[in-house]
């Protein structure tokens, strides 16, 4: 099978390469699926450069949707031919980039849910919800979603208006539309971001979720709020750390909740829910995808389609 993987550490369009390999065998409790989609995330470029090292080669693509062509020990309630979703393994020599993956954790891919729209769900859903079940967002709280235009940002202002908060998002012009639509006030990055937030508000919001990539904008965010604890950001750990914002990544708080994927996943097929999806790209394009992605100008989920 093709797989886009490393066999050292450094840039990914320096290390990754498209090779031929083996196909996967299912391990107890796993199941193996034939890729048809594969959203890719900067989490992946974060890989190639060293983190969480450990045995080479590795492949990245953490997320996946695909059908069911091969079952481990012990799997039930799935079988052959079963269309799935779900996050890749990152630690083995193939990934989600791949003809083949492994999955440990998989949902059933509702009907009416596209493999390229479910193959952009699940990093962005457990992040969100994560993020947003540890800041504690509730119904009748006012709540500031920065990075509201990132697929994380934009699944999360999704979630916290779905429980009942008042949500200001910062974000572009590309998704303002779509969040207005979604329930949110929506004003821009920049200078004067903070003023304009407690302007819309009223005052101070009553919490912050950071879902932006690291900007130094955590200054910026504690002035929106009353205290740094009713900041959490999903990036910017060092920072957050240094100013006393909480923070959900490694060493942070928050449990990873994959079961979410699932329910979001048929919210998707019903059209009550989405992850934007800005471009597809062959598997053969996979350096174009990269680039893109590095540039900072994907403006939404980009997806390998095999």
């Amino acid at each position: 099978m093709r797989t886009l993987r490393f066999h050292e550490y450094g840039a990914p369009l320096d290390v990754l390469t498209l090779e031929d390999t083996d196909s996967p065998t299912p391990g107890p409790g796993q199941i193996r699926v034939a890729v048809q989609a594969c959203g890719l995330n900067p989490a992946d470029w974060a890989l190639c450069d060293g983190l969480f090292a450990g045995d080479l080669p590795r492949g990245v693509g953490l997320e996946v949707a695909g059908t069911v062509d091969a079952l481990g020990d012990g799997v039930t309630g799935v079988e052959i031919g079963d269309d799935v979703l779900g996050p890749a393994p990152f630690t083995g020599p193939t990934a989600g980039a791949s003809g083949q993956a492994l999955l440990d954790v998989w949902f059933e891919r509702p009907q009416g849910l596209d493999a390229v729209r479910a193959a952009a769900l699940p990093m962005a859903v457990e992040t969100a919800y994560r993020g947003v079940d540890t800041l504690g967002v509730h119904a009748g709280a006012t709540v500031l979603v920065h990075g509201a235009g990132t697929t994380v940002g934009y699944a999360a202002t999704q979630i916290a208006v779905g429980r009942g908060a008042r949500v200001i998002a910062t974000a572009g012009e590309t998704h303002a539309d779509a969040l207005r639509a979604i329930g949110a006030e929506v004003t821009g990055y920049g200078d004067g971001m903070a003023e304009r937030v407690r302007e819309i508000a009223g005052g101070p919001v009553d919490l912050a979720l950071d879902a932006a990539p690291v900007s130094g904008a955590l200054p910026r965010l504690i002035a929106t709020v009353e205290t740094p604890k009713h900041v959490l950001t999903l990036s910017d750990f060092a920072t957050a750390r240094e100013l006393g914002v909480r923070f959900s990544g490694p060493g942070g708080e928050g449990v990873v909740r994959p079961e979410v994927i699932g329910e979001y996943a048929q919210s998707a097929a019903e059209g009550r829910f989405s992850v934007p999806v800005a471009r597809t790209f062959p598997l053969e394009d996979w350096r174009a995808a990269v680039e893109l992605s590095q540039s900072g100008r994907a403006r939404g989920k980009l997806v390998l389609v095999l």
